[in-house]
């Protein structure tokens, strides 16, 4: 059975726990990086960037999640997920974890909209996605290597780069986990390719 880890220092960690549980993979709360050599991918949930940020300094994590992803593992970052996985953020001198090539805007959708959802077709996903934004950002940019998966009013909401995943909602806040699903698929390919390889 597949292993996949949430980082569980803030955020909606409960719903990403249940929602990988539905998809028959395993679900564990990340709270001290040497868990990470138990998991086969790894979810960077929703919350608030720079509060993510200071306690990932605080325990120790910011070099280990580098390493989890530089070894293949599948990393999927939600909202502040997608800020964190950043190589640049408008509006800020340093990005945080620079997993992927891309440059963000935080808070994007501003205050009139700050929640609200949208139906989206989302490449490999399907159609008719429910996507719940709050306080969400998007990607301004993306490297030639990055796959844009769906965007809204124009604007990057969900890419994927490699074995990194990251969407500017909240796929765990509903019951369709076609999402997660998908993420749970690139864990399976990311442990077969591993095989293969040893």
């Amino acid at each position: 059975m597949n292993t996949i880890g949430v980082l569980a220092l803030q955020g909606a960690v409960r719903e990403h726990i249940r929602s990988i549980e539905a998809t028959g993979a395993r679900a564990v709360e990340i709270k001290r990086k040497e868990q990470l050599a138990e998991i086969d991918g790894l979810i960077l949930p929703g919350g608030e960037s720079t509060t993510m940020r200071r306690l990932i300094d605080s325990y120790d994590f910011f070099d280990a999640i580098r390493e989890f992803g530089r070894q293949g593992k599948p990393v999927f970052g939600t909202c502040a997920g997608l800020i964190l996985m950043a190589q640049e953020i408008e509006g800020q001198e340093k990005a945080h974890l620079g997993l992927m090539n891309m440059k963000v805007a935080r808070n994007a959708f501003g205050r009139q909209v700050a929640s609200f959802e949208a139906d989206l077709p989302v490449m490999h996903v399907g159609d008719n996605f429910n996507a719940v934004f709050i306080r969400a950002p998007y990607i301004l940019e993306a490297g030639p290597e990055v796959e844009v998966l769906a965007s809204y009013q124009e604007r990057i909401v969900a890419a994927k780069q490699g074995q990194y995943l990251c969407t500017a909602f909240h796929p765990e806040l509903t019951d369709d986990n076609r999402f997660i699903e998908y993420f749970a698929q690139m864990v399976e390919q990311s442990k077969m390719k591993a095989r293969t390889v040893v």
